[in-house]
């Protein structure tokens, strides 16, 4: 009932109430953005969605217009000299996920669920397939994001990953929400250019 029902209606206000709340400070991470270097303020991406559906997510452009568009972060030479000043903010307290809100409300992702893979990451979706991760709708935050985030291995985002899919529901959602905000005011887990460095998923 939750899961098939609850939860999207509970996605849509909550992105709505997302965007008329925060419009200020989008509009001001537009005019930042703009100021800061050439270039669109969106910067939109293929990933993987429910059933491997591919969807094109949004974000805050954080990196210069000549960066390839279908490579992870990490997997970039020097990532750092890539990203724009304001990038840099944006991505430390992850004001750049905020345009995800509309993928929300779209029907493309839910507030709670794990990270839509990008459609290329082979390794990250074929490690997902072994719990079933792959059937169930992104979301902009997740289990694994609370746990690690960018210095989770592969296999042990995925082990999160299945661990939420098996047992989705409000409490659950609850938890990674609230996790989500701690971990943004403490920019726990954000490691640029890097990923990987916990091996062992928690019991949570």
């Amino acid at each position: 009932m939750y899961q098939k029902y609850i939860k999207r209606i509970i996605d849509f206000i909550l992105a709505l109430l997302g965007v008329i709340v925060l419009s200020p400070i989008l509009l001001l991470i537009c005019l930042a953005i703009k100021i800061d270097s050439k270039g669109p303020i969106i910067f939109k991406q293929k990933r993987v969605g429910k059933e491997k559906v591919h969807f094109n997510i949004y974000k805050f452009r954080t990196m210069k217009n000549d960066t390839p568009k279908e490579i992870p972060t990490h997997l970039l030479n020097q990532p750092d000299a890539f990203i724009t000043k304001v990038g840099k903010l944006l991505r430390k307290t992850s004001l750049d996920e905020l345009p995800q809100l509309f993928n929300i409300l779209k029907g493309d992702m839910s507030v709670i669920g794990p990270r839509p893979a990008l459609w290329n990451q082979y390794d990250l979706i074929a490690e997902r397939d072994k719990y079933r991760v792959n059937e169930a709708q992104p979301g902009l935050t997740g289990l694994a994001q609370i746990s690690g985030r960018d210095e989770l291995e592969i296999p042990v985002k995925a082990q999160l990953d299945g661990k939420y899919t098996e047992n989705v529901s409000f409490m659950m959602d609850l938890k990674c929400f609230v996790g989500t905000l701690l971990s943004i005011v403490k920019s726990d887990g954000v490691v640029e250019g890097g990923t990987g460095t916990k091996k062992k998923a928690d019991d949570e």
